[in-house]
């Protein structure tokens, strides 16, 4: 056991976050479980997996970031995979530009991109000696077309694809580097959006391919897929039901 893979999820709490912990979890991974508020919900969720720790840590703050990936070596000695799933948004029509001051850039981006990127940073180090280290980054579709649940969510994560690609280039050949881009996902995350959500979920239910929104355990098999991928790095990867085709 003592050899067996470690993998830190940001955000891990509860939605696609705690759906990836459990399905690396599944593959015998050992996991860190985070979150920046939910430490209850954080704690349960360690406790159910075979053999996972719990950190409590804002992305956001440099010394929590930090502290986030010391958490991960303290408790195991390495670390060989990187999911960067904590994000926030605020839902806000696209249309309603006024809404829209610096201080809701600066707390998506804090998060979203910023967040992301300095927990990458601290992880470097401690990926670089894994035989298979990976990160993945979870992004959106809203990166790459208009629609979202605000322009500043939108390109928070346009910049997330960005920097993946970047790091990618920068990391290899120790370290892979890619992003998944969820589409509509059943979760939480639309319990302050009803209308929105409602709508939305209708329109992929008759309109996508697949007939249905997703759930945080389809994009966790994506994640999956991403850290097994050898010979892929740079990439963004659609979970969207195929709504990017129509």
């Amino acid at each position: 056991m003592s050899e067996s893979r470690v993998a830190l999820v940001t955000g891990s709490s509860s939605g696609i976050g705690a759906a990836v912990a459990r399905r690396l979890a599944a593959e015998g991974m050992r996991v860190v479980v985070n979150s920046a508020r939910s430490e209850k919900a954080g704690r349960e969720l360690a406790a159910e997996l075979p053999d996972a720790v719990y950190v409590r840590g804002d992305v956001a703050d440099p010394a929590d970031a930090r502290r986030i990936v010391q958490a991960a070596i303290d408790a195991y000695g390495r670390l060989d995979t990187l999911v960067n799933n904590a994000g926030i948004t605020r839902f806000i029509p696209l249309s309603d530009l006024d809404a829209v001051d610096a201080s809701v850039w600066r707390e998506i981006f804090d998060v979203n991109v910023i967040g992301a990127w300095q927990v990458t940073i601290a992880a470097v180090p401690h990926l670089r000696r894994s035989d298979s280290a990976s990160v993945v980054n979870v992004s959106s579709v809203s990166a790459t077309r208009a629609l979202g649940s605000s322009v500043p969510y939108a390109v928070s994560k346009a910049a997330l694809d960005h920097m993946t690609r970047l790091l990618a280039s920068q990391l290899g050949p120790q370290i892979r580097v890619n992003a998944v881009a969820p589409g509509l996902i059943d979760t939480s995350w639309y319990d302050e959006a009803e209308e929105v959500w409602t709508s939305s979920r209708d329109w992929v239910s008759e309109h996508t391919p697949l007939r249905r929104v997703g759930t945080p355990e389809d994009v966790a098999e994506a994640v999956l897929h991403l850290t097994r991928a050898r010979y892929t790095t740079g990439d963004v990867l659609t979970v969207d039901g195929g709504r990017h085709i129509v």
